[in-house]
């Protein structure tokens, strides 16, 4: 693991901070559709997501069963959740 990636708390810890925020701007757009704003925060927001469930990824393993690799099904080499310390 590279020594300036977040730990894995903290990895996670902004994961779910950006994809409540996803959350919120989806239920406001199904509202507001045409927002500008919104829409440009969700997508930037969701890069955002993107590129850190891809750093937690590299570093801890795939968080989403849409991350594993084509060769190998390396979801299930993960602690499930009940296995994981808290």
């Amino acid at each position: 693991m590279d020594s300036m990636c977040p730990s894995r708390q903290e990895l996670l810890k902004q994961i779910m901070e950006i994809d409540f925020a996803l959350k919120e701007l989806n239920l406001y757009l199904d509202t507001h559709p045409c927002c500008e704003q919104a829409i440009c925060l969700f997508n930037d927001f969701n890069k955002k997501s993107q590129k850190l469930k891809n750093i937690y990824a590299e570093a801890y393993g795939p968080l989403t069963v849409d991350q594993t690799s084509g060769n190998t099904w390396d979801w299930i080499r993960n602690p499930w959740p009940w296995e994981r310390m808290v």
